[in-house]
Order: C-alpha cells, then structure tokens, then sequence
C-alpha cells in the first residue's frame, strides 16, 4: 500500500495518521478542536529504537560497542524511525498498521509494527520491534506535543510519580532518585504501577495518558506545547536499563489517550 496521509475517524474525533514522516500522528482533533501541535516535527512520533537522549551516541550489545549520529550534540536522541518513511500495511476507518524496517544508522536488522486504533473517546497505540536475526538491546515509546492551550486556560498536569529521575547537567538521568519536585520540567518520571498523567484543559477537556510502562518523561518548558511520553525505559536506558529483542521474544508497548468533555 502507499504511505500517503490517513484519516482515521469515530464519532468526532479525527486523527491524522502520516507514514511518510516517521509514521507519527499528525493531529487529533476532538469536536474540532486539535489538541496535538501541528508541524513536521510535532504531532506525536513513535521513539524507536530507543527514547531520549543516548549518552554520546553511544551503546553497547555484548562486547561490541556502537557510535550513532549526534543529532542533539552532545547526544543522539529519539531513535531512527521518525525520520523514516513507514509503509501502510493495513488501514479501515478506525485503524491504521504501519511498518518500518530498521536499517543505518542503526546497526540491526528489525521491523517495527505501529498500530493506531480510534474509538470516539480514546486513542490506543501500540509498537512492537522484532528480529529475524541478532538479537539487540532497545527501547520503544512515543513523544506527543499536546497543545498547551486550547482556546481557553492552559492546561494543567496532574499525576503522583513513585520517584524523580535525578537529571545531571547533560540532561541524562545520574541514576540517583529522588522525591519528585516541582515543574517546569524535561525530566524523566518512575510509575511502577504503570503510566497514568491527567492533562486538564480547564472547562474544555481531560485527557488520560496511560500506559502499562512505568517510564514516562515530561516536557513543558517550551511555550506552546507540553510532551507527556510513555516508554519502556528512561533516557540512555540502552546503557542503563536495556531491554533485549531476540528472534523469540519481541518488544512491545502500549498507550492509551482518552477523554472526556468538561
């Protein structure tokens, strides 16, 4: 199939689904009004084959050590695959699939399947990796850019995290954890009961943000926009906390987005 844009719909919500640019979702609109921030760059991208920012670029599988392309110098950030163009593997009114074969600069050989399903209150997102072949440390998750504002107040975020990863001055966790501290933040977020941050957009909307995963990552520091990122590991967790894909055993997550009018 061809990877041109994708309208997926139910009741009235709307998403845009784009597998020519890194197989994000280009927006969400609910009754009209968009809550994802538009651009090339914004939207919600899927982070694969790993999330956040990788120490130097670099990683290690086994003995072998490997150096990436630092696209946020010092580091290397958010994975390969937004950059990448999915292909459509199956699209109905209310559900696209995409896939996207790992290839360089990333030194394995993998696919990953993203699946976007739409309800007329929720958004189900769900990403699998797999190999055929080597096995490989990775990490999987998705970066969306809320809208701060939607016509009327800003919105306001409310969650109760377990722990707040301690950021050193090369914005990587230290591996120290402390007691979560008030924003703005760029930081990362433990929720050992899984993922779950309430965004209020004050007598407008709620929206829900739950995952399984017990990593989230929150961004406000930038004016128009907030990012509230479910993931399977925190920032440089291919060093710190790696997950293994190998021909038995894939890596898989989910997130949900649901809401509820004010």
């Amino acid at each position: 199939m061809s990877n041109e844009p994708i309208t997926l719909t139910a009741g009235d919500a709307e998403v845009i689904v784009r597998p020519d640019n890194g197989g994000r979702v280009a927006g969400l609109r609910v009754g009209g009004t968009e809550l994802l921030r538009q651009g090339d760059r914004f939207g919600c991208f899927p982070m694969v084959p790993w999330c956040g920012r990788m120490r130097e670029g670099r990683f290690r599988s086994g003995a072998v050590q490997h150096q990436l392309p630092l696209n946020a110098p010092p580091h290397a950030i958010h994975g390969t695959a937004r950059d990448g163009a999915w292909n459509t593997a199956r699209v109905t009114a209310d559900e696209a699939v995409l896939t996207y074969d790992l290839v360089d600069p990333w030194p394995y050989s993998g696919r990953v399947t993203h699946a976007i399903g739409l309800t007329p209150d929720a958004l189900t997102l769900t990403m699998a990796v797999e190999t055929y072949d080597d096995s490989f440390p990775a990490q999987i998750g998705w970066h969306p850019w809320f809208n701060r504002n939607l016509g009327g107040a800003d919105v306001q975020l409310g969650f109760n995290p377990a722990w707040q990863e301690e950021r050193g001055d090369d914005h990587l966790p230290t591996g120290n954890r402390l007691d979560p501290k008030p924003g703005p933040w760029d930081d990362c977020f433990g929720m050992p009961g899984g993922v779950d941050v309430t965004l209020t957009w004050p007598e407008q909307l709620e929206l829900k943000v739950t995952s399984p995963e017990e990593w989230v990552v929150v961004y406000d520091e930038q004016e128009a926009a907030v990012c509230v990122e479910p993931q399977t590991g925190p920032p440089n967790g291919l060093n710190t906390l790696p997950r293994l894909v190998t021909p038995l055993e894939p890596l898989e997550a989910m997130t949900t987005w649901s809401w509820r009018r004010l």
